[in-house]
């Protein structure tokens, strides 16, 4: 714990006040959250669906 204190500290996000570093670190963790879960998705499904990439 005393690491990830130090890393947000020093990080740009070190300089706001609680509830904005709160705020900050609850969207990063709900964008980690989402992509892992797609990725997931995509691992289990991935082969039933069809993905074309393109314009």
């Amino acid at each position: 714990m005393d690491v990830i204190k130090e890393i947000i500290e020093g990080s740009a996000a070190g300089a706001l006040d609680k509830g904005l570093k709160t705020l900050v670190l609850s969207i990063f963790a709900s964008i980690v959250f989402t992509l892992f879960g797609m990725l997931v998705v995509l691992l289990r499904y991935g082969n039933e669906m069809n993905i074309q990439f393109g314009y």
